[in-house]
């Protein structure tokens, strides 16, 4: 998922970066761990009827801080706010289908990846895009361009006129600016907005991490399916992993041994087909 917008947010999130770590001193004893996710972003994390935060990073979290000795605390936050409130101190981690890019790791820190999936696009079913972006790859890696530009041609004469819907500031909008800049895209604050006005007929298509745009399309089974192939790589990341401040080297130490001993005992696996029907254990 997810990226960082504007030359303007990058500044003010470094220098907010800067602030945070000059004004630490040591590491220090944690007991208890705010963490931060979205809940709008189902299978990976959601909000029940009474406000609670669910998921499979919910319960993967809870597992981590079992493993970690300390205590979870879950917050809910905005995408678009997300990392500038970890800054900011208003938590200490961010559990919230964020992948781990090279432009993210100016501003904020990752632990090693505990999962990842790959982008994808869902159309209605009446729309001719169903056969056209039928282009022959199953899977496409960006981190090939040379094996990769065949595809990603047909792919953009194929949304020719078109317009894709994208969740705003992820790496599905980086995908479109880098690969497919002549087609139009519309951004949105949440994933479902766009599968809304794909269902209404506002947007041609709509791009994202494989899971999310799996569960849009079983929401309005009948009237839509997910076509082309999967794309992992390049702007796609690295995975999904645990956002951190810079400067909590401690911490990030923590998370990676948990989540090391989770992915070899099989707790990921287990966790992410519960959730996924599927392992999204990094390979």
């Amino acid at each position: 998922m997810k990226k960082i917008v504007s030359a303007l947010a990058l500044g003010a999130m470094m220098a907010a970066a800067a602030v945070a770590t000059a004004g630490t001193a040591g590491a220090k004893e944690w007991k208890t761990v705010r963490i931060a996710s979205e809940g709008a972003y189902p299978p990976w994390n959601s909000t029940d009827t009474s406000g609670k935060l669910t998921g499979f990073e919910v319960d993967f979290a809870n597992d981590l801080c079992k493993r970690m000795k300390v205590t979870c605390e879950f917050v809910a936050q905005d995408w678009d706010g997300i990392i500038p409130a970890l800054q900011q101190g208003k938590y200490d981690a961010i559990m919230s289908a964020m992948t781990i890019t090279d432009e993210r790791k100016k501003v904020i820190a990752f632990s090693v990846p505990y999962g990842t999936e790959p982008s994808v696009f869902a159309v209605l079913n009446s729309s001719p895009l169903g056969k056209a972006l039928n282009l022959g790859a199953d899977r496409v890696d960006l981190n090939d361009q040379a094996a990769a530009k065949p595809t990603l041609d047909k792919l953009a004469d194929a949304l020719k006129g078109k317009t894709v819907g994208v969740q705003v500031s992820t790496i599905q909008a980086d995908f479109m600016d880098k690969h497919l800049p002549k087609v139009e895209m519309r951004t949105y604050d949440k994933i479902d907005n766009a599968g809304i006005d794909l269902t209404s007929g506002r947007v041609d298509a709509v791009l994202g991490d494989r899971s999310v745009v799996e569960a849009i399309v079983k929401n309005d089974a009948g009237k839509m399916s997910v076509v082309g192939p999967n794309f992992i790589g390049g702007v796609i990341g690295e995975g999904m992993g645990v956002g951190l401040r810079q400067d909590n080297a401690d911490l990030k130490a923590m998370f990676d041994k948990a989540i090391g001993e989770a992915l070899a005992d099989g707790t990921v696996k287990k966790l992410s087909t519960q959730h996924f029907g599927y392992d999204i254990s990094p390979k």
